[in-house]
């Protein structure tokens, strides 16, 4: 929850902003710091470059927990979570990764070290994840497995 309230700090929105809103802070932010505004000013250029790395992760990451997105991805995701065992899951800072069998991964934000211990010690974790993780925590779509 830290990284999602650090980037809604960074671009001075709260969680009800919509995408058409994020976007347009989104380009206001990227124009006042972009690093071709610093032409003679090396260190200026620098700093803006790293304030403007720091502002694109925070816009992609608030999009894809956007209440507009996750409604858009909900059959996808709604499928995945009911259809599709977990093949792997780990937590870091307080963020669960899980890896689905049909190759997609979903990120649970805000998860307490306590609940993930459960759920390694679950019989079943799919069980547990469906009773204790899904519709209790922010999550967004972390991407696919490609398979080579």
């Amino acid at each position: 929850m830290k990284r999602v309230v650090e980037y809604r700090k960074l671009l001075e929105v709260d969680k009800n902003v919509t995408l058409k809103e994020l976007k347009t802070i989104y380009r206001n932010s990227m124009k006042d710091s972009h690093p071709d505004k610093f032409v003679n000013d090396e260190e200026g250029k620098l700093a803006a470059e790293e304030r403007s790395k720091n502002i694109i992760n925070a816009y992609h990451f608030l999009v894809s927990i956007s209440n507009e997105t996750v409604e858009k991805n909900l059959p996808e995701y709604q499928e995945t979570i009911n259809n599709f065992n977990i093949l792997d899951f780990h937590l870091e800072k307080q963020t669960l990764f899980v890896k689905y069998v049909n190759g997609v991964s979903y990120e649970y934000i805000g998860v307490p070290k306590n609940i993930y211990v459960k759920m390694v010690n679950a019989e079943s974790p799919n069980r547990f994840a469906k009773r204790h993780i899904y519709g209790n925590f922010l999550y967004r779509k972390s991407g696919d497995v490609i398979e080579d």
